[in-house]
């Protein structure tokens, strides 16, 4: 009894090591090859469970997971939000609880398929149809699926202009799997298992590369001779959270921003771009400040792509955005874009009747809301889809940019609240695959940092420091005609049909297994 009771208390810590062991595969560490491994200790615990202990394993194993990655969630609601540390455990604890059901739910159909042919099979499409879930639900949270942890590894994320990061996820969860059969796995597999499992494995690895080093030297969807030099400045200014809305620090922050941007104009850009909620004002009626920024690109003769509070007033009350201005020198329509896609706790508080001692934590008199479409801003030969902060972790954004006529993407965010944390390093890894699914330069420019300049096949050429004042410029190749990867047509089409086939699977084994217990 007591053997027993060591060796369930074992299960939860090996569980708890491999969900820890995922997320160290995630920037910046720089253990990324931990991914290929990681849920290999996971398989074996599952060898003899049943549902029910399966589901817990798994739970705890998402505990641990999800803990590691966002942790910072605390930084931003106790250092910016003005919540003590114990308040602000409240809403990473329902958060990270919630999270981990995912990983819990997986853990009960691989149970379900493990003795199912070609289960392998089956166990890595169920990982990814829960990605996608999770990605879904609840508005989405698609934080740093597994896919994302080989966003350094150029040859192999170019299947994302396929299956996007879902795809590569489903070979990381394959290998997973074979190791555990070769090397973990109490019974020996079968040698015709064995090798099915293998050649099938082998199959998908080779296919990746082969096609990622067709899209890296043939580059097969535009060539030289459509894509126009496009030079394009980025202001980072490093202006610390606790500061950047106290309207005592208003006039330095716009003097910051002239400062850098005079040094950016000596290139002379073709854009100037802020980041996100660049003017701590309203633009649209603060006469003076806003004045100051008009005049500047009037003088540098140089448009500017900059982020900024909004307002407009319904019969409803006042409604606050979170918007995007294209502000030209020729003071031509004035062109917005306003958020879509809001960040939980950061500008709206969810489930407030119960959070009602959480604040949101970027100020202003109320929720922000949601913007009623995605357009992108235009600028003769330039045509930006604009991704304002979160928004980059989320690809049928980008997609719907893409479609409407983008033929780059601009990635405005603020990243101050998450302070020194692993979260800056991870938001940019993710932003790298939204360049390669639809196979176009993405310009990223953040308040404190990382702005970067990513390339269509997701190479950072060019990256700033965290919490720094810089000015980064660099010419990016923009198509100047829309040639749709498929995943820009065709978007989540593997996801789904991962969804579709994983719910096949699952009936097919509850009812193998119903008749089995009769």
């Amino acid at each position: 009894m007591k053997n027993s009771a060591q060796l369930k208390a074992l299960d939860y810590v090996v569980a708890l090591l491999s969900g820890l062991a995922l997320a160290a595969s995630l920037p910046p560490s720089p253990f990324d090859w931990l991914a290929w491994f990681s849920l290999a200790p996971l398989f074996r615990l599952l060898e003899n469970k049943t549902i029910g202990p399966a589901f817990r394993l798994g739970w705890i194993w998402g505990v641990a997971h999800f803990l590691a990655l966002i942790y910072w969630i605390v930084v931003a609601l106790g250092h910016y939000g003005n919540l003590s540390a114990i308040t602000s455990l409240v809403p990473l604890a329902l958060l990270v609880f919630y999270l981990a059901l995912y990983p819990a739910l997986f853990c009960c159909m691989a149970v379900l398929f493990r003795n199912t042919t070609l289960s392998f099979v089956w166990i890595s499409l169920a990982w990814v149809a829960l990605e996608y879930g999770r990605a879904r639900v609840l508005t989405g949270f698609p934080w740093c699926l597994a896919g994302y942890s080989q966003y350094g590894h150029h040859l192999l994320i170019q299947v994302a202009k396929l299956t996007g990061v879902y795809g590569i996820s489903f070979i990381i969860v394959l290998v997973n799997w074979l190791c555990y059969r070769v090397l973990l796995a109490s019974r020996r597999a079968s040698s015709q298992d064995l090798s099915i499992a293998i050649a099938l494995t082998g199959l998908c690895i080779a296919g990746t590369l082969l096609y990622g080093y067709h899209c890296l030297n043939n580059q097969p969807f535009h060539n030289s001779r459509s894509l126009k030099d496009v030079t394009v400045a980025i202001v980072q200014p490093g202006i610390d959270q606790s500061v950047k809305w106290n309207p005592r620090f208003q006039r330095q922050t716009m003097e910051l921003y002239e400062h850098l941007s005079r040094k950016a104009a000596k290139s002379h850009p073709d854009l100037l771009v802020w980041p996100e909620t660049a003017t701590p004002f309203f633009f649209q009626d603060n006469k003076i400040l806003a004045a100051k920024v008009t005049s500047l690109t009037k003088e540098f003769q140089t448009p500017l792509l900059f982020g900024s509070p909004a307002y407009k007033r319904t019969v409803d009350g006042i409604r606050y955005f979170n918007r995007a201005y294209l502000l030209r020198p020729d003071q031509k329509a004035l062109q917005h874009y306003d958020k879509v896609h809001l960040v939980p706790f950061g500008e709206y508080v969810p489930l407030r009747r119960f959070l009602f001692f959480v604040n949101k934590l970027v100020p202003g008199a109320g929720d922000f809301q949601s913007g009623s479409r995605v357009n992108p801003l235009r600028l003769d030969d330039i045509s930006c889809g604009v991704l304002i902060c979160f928004e980059a972790i989320f690809p049928e954004l980008a997609r719907v940019q893409m479609q409407k006529g983008a033929n780059m993407l601009v990635n405005l965010t603020n990243d101050a609240w998450f302070g020194k944390t692993s979260a800056p390093y991870q938001h940019l890894a993710m932003a790298v695959f939204r360049a390669v699914e639809n196979s176009v330069p993405l310009i990223r420019a953040a308040n404190t940092g990382f702005s970067a300049f990513i390339d269509a096949s997701g190479r950072i050429q060019k990256k700033s420091g965290l919490f720094t004042k810089e000015v980064l410029i660099d010419t990016v190749q923009v198509p100047s005609a829309f040639h749709p990867t498929p995943y820009t047509r065709y978007g989540d089409i593997f996801a789904k049909g991962s969804i579709l086939i994983s719910l096949m699977a699952l009936i097919l084994s509850l009812l193998f297994r119903r008749r089995n217990l009769k």
